[in-house]
């Protein structure tokens, strides 16, 4: 369990199906655009289906298992908003792996996505022992795209047709972090530059205030 104030990070569980679904509906619109989907097959190729909550959660424990993937959903004041999956681990000469993302609309503006990730990113390079992290987000998925711009993930380029996303082949432009560049921890550092940026929106001299400091989070991002 990965845990900063509100935000928590816990393995997903069979018995978060009742939660997960209740806040998969109520997102529907909010998520549909991000989310991947199943190609159709080729004439060689097996007919895919999309997998039951069941289905899903015994594969992701599957392959949490074997160390390629860590699956864990999202807590924001004891209540599921939300799913984080580290995927794609590769060990040997590479020791990286890929996030993807989704959180409820209704939490979205609180920093919740932005410190989930931070935490997740922090236990994988010091607990975990990998040494680099990407994002894959659509360049339509502007909220997706302020959540690693915000923690300083630098953009790499584009990868044309990447993934299927909402029924088409979709380009994603990668963002990725290595352990070198957050010696001080991900976390850390996000938590200074809210704070930061917290204060310089304060009231000024005359009393009138500068603005709410309003981060966007991300909707979905199944890359």
């Amino acid at each position: 369990m990965l845990v900063d104030g509100d935000v928590v990070l816990r393995p997903i569980k069979v018995r978060d199906q009742r939660a997960w679904r209740e806040v998969n509906r109520r997102n529907r619109d909010w998520l549909r655009p991000w989310e991947a989907t199943i190609p159709p097959p080729t004439p060689s190729g097996p007919i895919a289906h999309r997998p039951t909550y069941r289905q899903m959660v015994r594969h992701l424990r599957s392959e949490a298992n074997a160390g390629r993937m860590l699956p864990f959903v999202i807590e924001y004041q004891g209540q599921l908003v939300g799913q984080l999956t580290v995927a794609g681990i590769t060990w040997g000469s590479m020791c990286s792996g890929h996030v993807g993302y989704w959180v409820d609309q209704s939490v979205a503006g609180r920093g919740v996505m932005p410190t989930a990730v931070a935490l997740v990113v922090d236990h994988c390079f010091r607990t975990v022992g990998l040494h680099r992290i990407e994002v894959c987000i659509r360049p339509e998925n502007r909220p997706s795209r302020r959540v690693v711009e915000k923690l300083g993930f630098r953009e790499e380029g584009l990868r044309p047709r990447y993934l299927h996303i909402d029924g088409a082949w979709r380009d994603h432009l990668v963002f990725a972090l290595t352990a070198e560049e957050v010696p001080e921890g991900l976390l850390g550092r996000w938590q200074r530059a809210r704070s930061q940026s917290t204060s310089a929106k304060a009231p000024g001299p005359t009393g009138t205030p500068n603005g709410p400091w309003n981060p966007q989070n991300t909707p979905g991002n199944p890359g």
